[in-house]
């Protein structure tokens, strides 16, 4: 396809996705602090929820993570099944067995605790369960007519924001491609965000969401659809991150630091809910299905590319970054500020143990690495469509020599 016909064809696709993303959306109601989950349990039964399905993974309640709020529901008169078949980057065998488990337990809401992919699996249990469809059906811009059953969520990490997004990801039983669940019914009606529950995180894992919400930050603000609202939440975002991370991946019992961790991963969340993401995502979404390479963790080592390749059509706007953030000075170039900015990226990367390269990349994989990463990309609204050679010379910096 000719390049004018190209971007033409990807306008218009974007344009049909904006209709549903930048309209105005729910917001879940939000708990923070220390011990807040009680007040989410308090809340849910004050909901009138009779039997809840929690949603999480088998490590969470092997540690007993969950026996504190499995005693505050009891205490609210709210029973509960416990599903902790969730897997990274969970399948969609993985949500279909989660809705079994919900129909024959007869649960009427849903309790997501865990990371992205509990919350993400909890999110399409609940909206095709109360379709009575499968995990497959709901794939896609608003595939369900009915809204989902009562969703709840407890986020265990600091990353993917996912309890006040829109947006679920799936990833195919047999070639473990990534697909996206779009529906207003997927925002949760109440979350609790508590540093408490985040204490125990290790290092590594407290490193790699950390930067997954920072990378939902920048990209949600220098794409093309930001607006003012998306804008207040995606600098926030930033500058807890940057002033906030470093501590919290070295000290992780620090409740002040992980606590503003979890506001800027869930700031980060409400900004791609309207602005959704970039290249970053396009990339790291398909390392992650070819290989397994961690989402927060691809998303770290490929952010600092990415913003190279942005860098002059969001000059002015990764300045703004830089100068809210406290890089520099207003009085400086747009240039200057960017690369302060990438430096600053690369900076935090090295501090708290994010890799420059992999080992894991095969140079057969390439061709098809890339051809994914722009047909994915080509969906978001960036600030300009990479060129295949830019793309592939992206994949290949993550390659270890």
């Amino acid at each position: 396809m000719p390049a004018f016909y190209q971007e033409w064809f990807y306008k218009a696709k974007r344009s049909l996705t904006a209709m549903v993303i930048t309209k105005p959306q729910p917001k879940a109601l939000t708990f923070t602090g220390v011990d807040s989950v009680k007040d989410l349990c308090r809340t849910i039964g004050q909901f009138g929820i009779a039997k809840v399905l929690i949603v999480t993974d088998k490590p969470l309640v092997e540690l007993g993570t969950l026996d504190t709020t499995l005693a505050w529901l009891t205490e609210h008169g709210v029973a509960h099944e416990i599903y902790d078949g969730v897997l990274p980057d969970p399948t969609q065998s993985v949500v279909d067995n989660g809705i079994a488990v919900l129909q024959q337990a007869q649960c009427d809401a849903v309790l997501a605790f865990g990371g992205g992919s509990s919350i993400d699996a909890a999110k399409v249990i609940a909206l095709a369960a109360a379709n009575d469809c499968q995990a497959e059906d709901c794939i896609g811009l608003k595939q369900c007519k009915l809204p989902a059953l009562p969703l709840f969520a407890v986020p265990t990490t600091a990353g993917t924001g996912s309890e006040a997004t829109m947006i679920a990801v799936i990833s195919d039983n047999e070639t473990h491609e990534k697909g996206g669940v779009i529906d207003p019914a997927l925002i949760p009606r109440a979350t609790a965000l508590d540093p408490v529950i985040m204490k125990g995180l290790p290092a590594h894992i407290t490193a790699a969401t950390g930067m997954d919400a920072l990378t939902h930050a920048i990209e949600a603000y220098i794409g093309v659809w930001e607006m003012p609202e998306t804008r207040y939440y995606s600098m926030s975002a930033i500058k807890l991150i940057f002033d906030n991370l470093p501590e919290a991946y070295v000290n992780g019992d620090n409740l002040e630091a992980r606590e503003a961790m979890a506001l800027a991963s869930h700031y980060g969340g409400l900004a791609i809910t309207s602005a959704l993401v970039g290249y970053v995502h396009a990339v790291s979404h398909n390392l992650g299905a070819k290989y397994g390479v961690p989402h927060g963790l691809a998303n770290a080592m490929v952010l600092p590319h990415v913003l190279d390749l942005m860098k002059d059509t969001a000059a002015k706007k990764m300045a703004d970054i830089a100068v809210h953030a406290g890089l520099g000075e207003p009085s400086e170039t747009h240039a200057a500020l960017t690369e302060k900015l990438i430096a600053k990226v690369r900076e935090l990367n090295a501090a708290i143990g994010i890799p420059v390269t992999t080992d894991v990349i095969r140079e057969e994989d390439v061709k098809d690495l890339v051809d994914a990463a722009l047909k994915e990309g080509s969906s978001y609204p960036t600030p300009r469509y990479l060129e295949r050679r830019e793309c592939e010379a992206l994949v290949r910096s993550l390659m270890t020599a």
